[in-house]
């Protein structure tokens, strides 16, 4: 009878343990299938299916990385970079050992501009593997984008360490030397990067700012030149090229090029504007007045435009003015003060327009606006003078006093502006200051004729 008992003890063990054993490979079964059902899906850019199948295997298997890992790159695809982010916190904390969940975790971080988040990560990822030159370049990365330019650097020396061929390293590690003001060790890696990459625009550009920077034109122009040619459908890239002769004074050539990407797309309104630009600076170099009208029906054709902008607006207005239409100038420039970004040289050039037509209130209201843009520069003291004879053409005497008195502050041994000041300040009634600011003059200059006039006038 024990004997009996016992053969069916274990036949039910038995038959539990082969229950259990069938079940634990129903489930894994139909783990694999769903993973084969996700990795199809994703496949045929089902995204939608495929996150669903992940979901059915993490369900299955809540432990799995991989699973976890698939579903995180799914949202990725998605565009839905927080599920994303979580999915990929998992799978690490599921396989502390596994580089790939946290080099794609700090690719979503970088991506959600997270930076700093993205630098402890793909640091943790090195820490796992030190010679990953992606991982290495992805921090140095990550780093620049954080402000830590010599972080960024560092990182930079084990990629380049690890893999000497990698152009976008040298490229990155050019942008960084940049931005710390090191220009002959930036154009060296600029120029490796481009020596290992040709076709990499990128390097290029920043090459050629460099060089228009240090005023070396024949290397700038050599740069723009190799652009050209390899970004053909960009018409930029040939203005680009004929501004570039015309800033190196070739000025026919500069025409040549503009005219030939002119024949190739038509009607375009880049190359117009540049043409009429180079055309201009032609004529006023020149005297030249075939260039001049060469300038005006160049532009004129863009400037008609609504779409035109205020540079253009202000270059056509510029045209204008020197082909003595004041009237049709000032309504030019009027439109570039109103199209934004505004082009600063057209509230001068607008002020200059606006005065020949003796509208003197809105000339001096464009050089207030003028200096409210720009702030104080080289050329406030001439600008702040005209102000200040606006006023008084305008008989506000108490502004052009204000602005005279802001002129002579900034150059206070002045003694032609100390003399306006006087002149000013006796037409405001005020001689006591008039004979104050006398005296300053004639300390400076004690033979300046307007000042000995004026001194005799308030006595």
């Amino acid at each position: 009878m024990k004997r009996t008992i016992a053969v069916l003890v274990v036949l039910a063990v038995a038959a539990l343990g082969g229950a259990v054993a069938y079940q634990a490979a129903a489930r894994d079964r139909d783990y694999r299938a769903l993973l084969a059902r996700g990795d199809a899906a994703l496949r045929d850019d089902q995204t939608f299916g495929a996150i669903e199948a992940y979901s059915g295997a993490i369900a299955l298997r809540p432990d799995s990385m991989l699973a976890h890992l698939r579903r995180g790159e799914t949202y990725q695809r998605r565009a839905d970079l927080d599920a994303a982010a979580r999915d990929f916190r998992t799978a690490a904390a599921l396989d502390p050992t596994a580089t790939r969940p946290l080099d794609e975790l700090g690719d979503v971080l970088y991506e959600l501009q997270r930076f700093r988040r993205a630098v402890e990560t793909y640091e943790s990822c090195l820490k796992l593997d030190d010679r990953s030159a992606s991982v290495s370049y992805k921090l140095a990365l990550a780093r620049y984008r954080d402000g830590n330019i010599d972080g960024a650097l560092a990182a930079l020396a084990q990629t380049i360490r690890l893999n000497d061929r990698a152009a976008d390293a040298y490229y990155l590690r050019g942008l960084c030397l940049r931005e710390k003001r090191r220009p002959a060790e930036a154009e060296q890696a600029f120029a490796q990067a481009v020596s290992l990459s040709p076709g990499l625009i990128a390097a290029r550009e920043e090459l050629a700012d460099l060089y228009a920077g240090l005023g070396r034109r024949a290397d700038e122009l050599e740069q723009l030149q190799v652009m050209a040619g390899l970004d053909r459908e960009h018409v930029e890239r040939q203005v680009a090229v004929g501004l570039a002769h015309a800033r190196a004074d070739h000025a026919d050539l500069a025409v040549l090029t503009l005219g030939n990407a002119l024949e190739r797309t038509p009607d375009q309104p880049l190359i117009y504007g540049a043409l009429g630009r180079v055309w201009l600076d032609i004529a006023q170099t020149r005297n030249d007045r075939v260039a001049l009208s060469k300038a005006l029906e160049a532009l004129q054709r863009v400037a008609s435009s609504p779409a035109s902008t205020s540079e253009i607006l202000t270059l056509y207005g510029r045209a204008l003015l020197q082909n003595a239409q004041s009237d049709v100038a000032e309504r030019t420039l009027e439109q570039a003060t109103q199209r934004y970004p505004i082009d600063p040289s057209a509230l001068l050039l607008y002020s200059t327009a606006a005065e020949r037509q003796n509208h003197l209130a809105a000339a001096r209201q464009a050089l207030v606006q003028y200096g409210a843009l720009m702030g104080d520069d080289s050329e406030f003291v001439p600008r702040a003078t005209r102000i200040a004879t606006l006023s008084l053409r305008l008989n506000d005497v108490p502004t052009g006093v204000e602005w005279l008195q802001r002129a002579v502050a900034a150059s206070p041994n002045d003694a032609r502006l100390l003399a306006l000041l006087a002149d000013a300040q006796i037409k405001a009634g005020d001689r006591d200051g008039a004979k104050a600011t006398i005296a300053r003059g004639l300390e400076t200059d004690p033979a300046n004729t307007a000042l000995l006039a004026l001194g005799r006038r308030v006595r």
